[in-house]
């Protein structure tokens, strides 16, 4: 009911939206509105109007995204730069520096967030040292390292995210995947190499065959196209190795468990409720938002072959290190038997 009522809000933030921007608008166009011979004040309460009350509507609106600073002072920025359309440059004259200033201040919040890319290089070595010790796979210790040594902003986890990437689909050849007595497989029993090779060539042929018709057309889609498909191509041969040489590891205190490399979680004992197995498991619903899947993908659908309960909300990382709750996760594993008999164990 509470979700209902939130969302039914939407609408009536975006009917506000649109009203303070078109009243902004007419105020200074409609004849029937008489303009005062010092319109200096009625300019700047079109630039609160466009400044401050349209972001927040804003926010409202998207505050699933959450509110913070940042978003906060990006709509401003916009609002300012939209004021020198909306408001007639006859009136305008006196404020025009303030969308520069506006601008300039958002440059430097864009700096700062470029300085982060440098002191995420500065660390790289000291990471790749404490990688080495760490007794987890570099798929869960390196963007671990990242956020202790480096920040937890969202655009340094999306760098960390693309490093892993490159890696696995560059770098990581020469590996073979070698199971522990605590580690076991997703994919083996499944198509899912064969899947994303498929994947692959049909994307290689189309970009092939494709690009050179578009480029008679236009050279910008073309190009656009190009570099898409490439990153696809890249990003599964990625997926492909992460998943070979990330197995499911039942450790000593956690369970890690990864799905390539746009779907990993840490679940530690303590916080695991229950845990459902065979039919019951098979019974619950993948299309549930509070459940994350670890099942490599086939064919034909797979079910899981258990499901973890949570008593807390934990948290998984997802593609581009975006990080999301959930309350449920749903694995299905190429040896179930030998795998919930030491899960049992380390649990007990």
């Amino acid at each position: 009911m509470i979700a209902k009522q939130s969302r039914s809000k939407t609408p009536i933030f975006a009917v506000l939206l649109t009203a303070v921007v078109f009243s902004n608008y007419l105020a200074y166009r409609l004849p029937a509105i008489p303009l005062p011979p010092d319109t200096r004040g009625m300019v700047i309460g079109s630039l609160v109007d466009l400044s401050i009350v349209a972001p927040l509507l804003i926010l409202a609106m998207t505050r699933k995204k959450g509110f913070t600073l940042k978003r906060f002072v990006t709509f401003m920025v916009l609002g300012l730069v939209a004021s020198r359309f909306i408001i007639p440059s006859t009136y305008f004259a006196p404020f025009a520096f303030i969308p520069y200033i506006a601008i300039g201040g958002e440059a430097l919040f864009l700096l700062a967030e470029l300085s982060l890319i440098f002191l995420l290089i500065k660390h790289i070595p000291s990471i790749f040292r404490e990688m080495k010790l760490q007794q987890t796979s570099g798929l869960f210790a390196f963007p671990t390292l990242v956020k202790q040594k480096v920040s937890r902003h969202p655009l340094v986890s999306m760098l960390a995210a693309e490093s892993l990437m490159f890696y696995y689909a560059f770098a990581s050849w020469k590996r073979k995947p070698e199971l522990a007595e605590n580690q076991f497989t997703l994919h083996q029993k499944t198509s899912l190499v064969a899947f994303y090779i498929m994947l692959i060539h049909a994307i290689a042929i189309e970009t092939i065959g494709f690009h050179w018709w578009l480029h008679e057309k236009s050279v910008l889609l073309a190009i656009g196209l190009l570099v898409l498909n490439v990153y696809s191509i890249v990003y599964f041969l990625a997926d492909i190795q992460a998943v070979r040489l990330n197995p499911v590891t039942v450790g000593e205190d956690r369970l890690y468990v990864a799905l390539g490399i746009g779907k990993r979680m840490e679940i530690p004992y303590q916080a695991i409720e229950k845990i459902e197995w065979g039919a019951e498991a098979e019974a619950v619903s993948l299309k549930d938002k509070d459940v994350i899947d670890f099942i490599a993908r086939d064919f034909e659908e797979g079910k899981a072959h258990c499901v973890i309960h949570f008593n807390v909300p934990l948290t998984a990382t997802m593609l581009l290190g975006m990080e999301k709750p959930f309350r449920k996760a749903a694995i299905r594993l190429d040896e179930p038997v030998p795998f919930r008999q030491l899960l049992e164990e380390k649990m007990a």
